[in-house]
């Protein structure tokens, strides 16, 4: 009980962050500059795919923020009455082509991801990396010969960058990220999507005012 107290007695507080995927080593970065200009506030990262967080929010599970790699979760749980007000984009993204280093399947361009012999992944359709892979696709008139389907885009880059798969389809800031262990190949700009991320404080927050400074 003494340990308890003495943990409890800096009068901090914290806050718990729903982010999407695709934003792990962003917001790593945010969470320590945040920290750093506000040591007295915990900042608590749930990273996964935003479909997930967002299901995981309209059941109740205890959030203050939610960052989404689309704006469809977000007005989802907009239209349930679970945010505290208006959320804002605060970032956009592209899709980009992810190989492995090296690109051993000798791909080129979004027609290889219909040839049989590649392992090819996506992330699952309910995810915003997903449903929007499979936007590009159809827009380019590809279909695709999909081996994997992944539940979020770090799950698929990971099976990329270790040389599970010869391609897939994720988010140029990911591709990025992965300092050349991963290459990326660029999507036609005119069946390429723009990718806005909305962020908002949640109606149930339980710390609202931390949360908005964040």
């Amino acid at each position: 009980m003494l340990t308890l107290v003495s943990c409890g007695a800096g009068g901090g507080s914290s806050i718990s962050v729903s982010a999407a995927s695709s934003l792990t080593d962003v917001f790593g970065d945010i969470e320590s500059a945040f920290e750093t200009a506000h040591p007295d506030i915990d900042v608590v990262l749930n990273l996964a795919g935003s479909s997930t967080l967002r299901e995981q929010i309209a059941a109740g599970a205890p959030a203050d923020v939610f960052a989404s790699a689309d704006r469809s979760d977000m007005d989802r749980l907009r239209d349930a009455g679970e945010l505290a007000g208006e959320a804002r984009v605060f970032a956009r993204n592209r899709l980009q082509i992810a190989v492995p280093s090296g690109n051993p399947g000798e791909v080129t361009g979004l027609v290889d991801f219909a040839r049989p012999e590649l392992l090819i992944g996506l992330c699952l359709a309910d995810v915003p990396c997903g449903s929007l892979a499979r936007d590009v696709l159809m827009r380019s008139g590809v279909v695709a010969e999909v081996d994997t389907n992944e539940p979020d885009v770090r799950a698929l880059l990971t099976k990329i960058e270790t040389g599970e798969l010869d391609a897939g389809i994720t988010y140029v800031t990911d591709v990025i990220a992965a300092s050349g262990s991963i290459v990326g190949i660029e999507i036609p700009g005119d069946v390429n999507v723009d990718v806005p991320y909305p962020i908002a404080v949640l109606a149930n927050a339980s710390n609202p005012t931390d949360a908005t400074a964040f």
